[in-house]
């Protein structure tokens, strides 16, 4: 009788003693410990992007094309904090939440995270056409256009991976071996294709893009150094001028380097994975997630709008209004932000 309990208890579905999946038994201490990572990821995650959203969204002022990329990035972001929930509920391996929503959550993941780079990309590229082609940015560049294209992405990338898994959904659960297990499949082509599509050729893209906008800046700040040199003029300009090539280097340097480190090591996997399931409870999963959590930080926090924002927020100015309904009236959403 004991071992009998031993066993059940060891399974993700007791009474399915010939098809249930086993749970992985932790520690309690291990349990406690992942889940409270995981639980604080997740609240970081929603909180931070919040605060881009609401900051975006509340001032009229701050509604141009750079700013609704990040708009879209964050949305995205805040809501991949919700999906986090999901692995804090599967610590044990088990999933309990049955094949079509199993199915739905990975596909609503794809679509999150394909839309949070496809949206990186569209920062590169505002960013790319800001600094070196300035005198066609405003023209070419405009805040419909911006929306034009945020909103196409969001709708491809969904029905990008609808087709993508069309087979997971006509048959959810199919290549699940045990009851309590989340397993999508991709076909071999279909593996590459995303491959191609969602990783190497929007991360060769960032890299192209940044490289040449890191190399203009560079050349702007040696330009101006020269300038000031050969006009006699001392001090604080020169070291302003090395204060924006530096930060420029470390700016670029971070954006780069942190998307590779968090993006890597999911693609990288799946390539050298001899089969094609993709576990929605596995490491990769969780690190690429953590991106979403850093996106706030590097695009958000660099900017001085985002500072003066939070200071509104954090002494509750912005809250009232909202309750006051005050951030309603023409003039109250007009205020200078920037």
């Amino acid at each position: 009788l004991n071992m009998q309990t031993v066993e059940e208890a060891e399974l993700c579905f007791p009474q399915l003693l010939n098809s249930s999946c086993k749970r992985t038994l932790q520690h309690p201490y291990v349990y406690l410990t992942i889940h409270l990572a995981l639980s604080f990821i997740s609240v970081l995650t929603v909180f931070l992007n919040l605060l881009v959203i609401i900051s975006i969204c509340c001032f009229k002022k701050l509604h141009n094309p750079t700013n609704i990329f990040l708009l879209s990035l964050a949305i995205s972001d805040c809501i991949v904090g919700f999906l986090i929930s999901f692995q804090i509920a599967q610590i044990d391996d088990c999933w309990y939440l049955g094949d079509i929503i199993c199915v739905l959550y990975v596909i609503l993941d794809y679509v999150i995270t394909t839309s949070s780079i496809g949206t990186m990309v569209l920062i590169s590229v505002d960013r790319y056409v800001a600094i070196c082609y300035p005198l066609y940015y405003p023209t070419k560049v405009t805040a419909e256009r911006a929306r034009i294209c945020v909103s196409l992405f969001w709708m491809c990338s969904i029905l990008y991976n609808c087709v993508l898994f069309r087979d997971n959904l006509q048959h959810p659960g199919r290549y699940n071996s045990c009851s309590g297990e989340c397993l999508v499949f991709l076909d071999y082509f279909g593996g590459v294709f995303d491959l191609l599509s969602s990783f190497i050729c929007p991360v060769t893209v960032i890299i192209i893009l940044y490289a040449r906008v890191f190399v203009v800046v560079v050349s702007q700040a040696r330009s101006m150094k020269s300038h000031v040199a050969a006009v006699s003029i001392q001090g604080s300009v020169t070291i302003t001028a090395k204060k924006s090539e530096i930060k420029a280097a470390i700016t670029l340097g971070i954006v780069v380097v942190v998307f590779l480190v968090c993006t890597c090591p999911y693609f990288c996997v799946s390539l050298i994975s001899e089969d094609d399931a993709v576990s929605a409870s596995s490491v990769p999963f969780l690190l690429f997630y953590l991106n979403s959590t850093f996106n706030p930080l590097i695009y958000a926090l660099f900017y001085p709008w985002f500072r003066k924002s939070l200071k509104l927020i954090f002494t509750l100015k912005a809250i009232k209004q909202i309750v006051t309904f005050n951030i309603l009236h023409p003039g109250s959403s007009k205020a200078n932000i920037l």
